[in-house]
């Protein structure tokens, strides 16, 4: 693929059409066996957008290919890779965590995560923010429920920084070794504000108030990875054509809902007659979706520094609608 990827006003004017007004800071990306296309509303192609929970599908990524890599196995348990002594939480399993079936909460009760949330709403506060240090005593102490699927965003806090342990790395570095030096992407994942880069947006609430960046070490792997929508355009490309590693993360495993499936974070569903795999993303002032239609070769990706869903619009982009 052409390492340059120009604006295309075509897609441009779609997205507005999409969107409305009320994302006012926003990119897309189509990849299509005719190449790819970008396009701002509002943004420069080189903007640095949260994707948010996109980030797990990546981390699906990377847990493919550490197995691949012979890294880790199929049985490795956290406590393998992470000090967590005798904490119920260190036999969980790798691949139970990349399926959400580890039985682990969305958040742990010590995080306070209602407060975190009325902080945000009433402040725009970042409610994450922990380091590694910080999230493995969260671990330590907390409870191990039934193995069922359940969207955990601790769990894959946990499963990035394991990975990364697994490499002998962060997990910051694990992303630019494995993903965005051999790709040329602009993936960063900040640990604090000061880490942010020049082009780093703003997000806003639904009301336009401005958020916080959420950033944090220990959320790196479930949500705190920054990107631009060239970048997202290069990874998507990547992954359709094979030349992202772990690629198998998105093939589905297992069921997740009601009538879909899961790979390595990746939901696949069938929307009217196509099978899409996809990923969205929320944080405190960003929305995004990421979604494939792997029969057609296609991808569609939709970011907005802004806190209003992009699901839909996501779906009808890749689908032509």
């Amino acid at each position: 693929m052409d390492a340059t990827i120009h604006g295309d006003e075509r897609l441009a004017a779609r997205l507005g059409e999409l969107l409305g007004p009320r994302h006012p800071v926003a990119a897309a990306a189509l990849v299509s066996a005719q190449g790819v296309a970008a396009a701002g509303c509002g943004a420069a192609l080189d903007a640095d957008f949260e994707i948010g929970s996109i980030t797990k599908g990546i981390t699906g990524l990377l847990y493919v290919d550490a197995l691949d890599r012979g890294e880790i196995g199929r049985d490795t348990t956290l406590g393998e890779l992470l000090p967590l002594g005798d904490a119920p939480v260190a036999r969980v399993t790798l691949r139970s965590l990349s399926t959400h079936r580890s039985g682990l909460p969305r958040l742990p009760k010590s995080a306070h995560p209602l407060r975190r949330t009325i902080a945000l709403w009433r402040h725009g506060t970042n409610p994450y923010g922990e380091d590694l240090g910080q999230l493995l005593q969260q671990a330590r102490g907390v409870a191990v429920g039934k193995p069922r699927p359940r969207y955990s965003n601790f769990g894959f806090e946990l499963l990035g920084h394991a990975l990364a342990k697994a490499a002998s790395t962060t997990y910051a570095d694990l992303v630019h070794q494995r993903l965005a030096k051999p790709l040329d992407l602009d993936f960063s994942v900040p640990a604090t504000a000061a880490d942010l880069r020049p082009g780093a947006l703003t997000g806003r609430s639904r009301r336009g108030h401005p958020r916080e960046p959420w950033t944090g070490e220990a959320i790196g792997p479930a949500g705190g990875i920054r990107a631009s929508i060239t970048a997202m355009a290069r990874f998507a490309a990547a992954v359709l054509d094979g030349s992202a590693p772990g690629t198998a993360a998105l093939d589905p495993v297992d069921r997740f809902g009601a009538a879909g499936r899961i790979g390595a974070a990746w939901l696949t569903i069938r929307v009217k007659d196509r099978t899409v795999t996809w990923h969205n993303g929320g944080t405190g002032g960003f929305r995004t979706w990421l979604g494939f239609d792997r029969d057609a070769g296609t991808a569609a990706v939709i970011l907005s520094a802004t806190a209003l869903p992009v699901d839909r619009q996501g779906f009808a982009l890749l689908s032509g609608s």
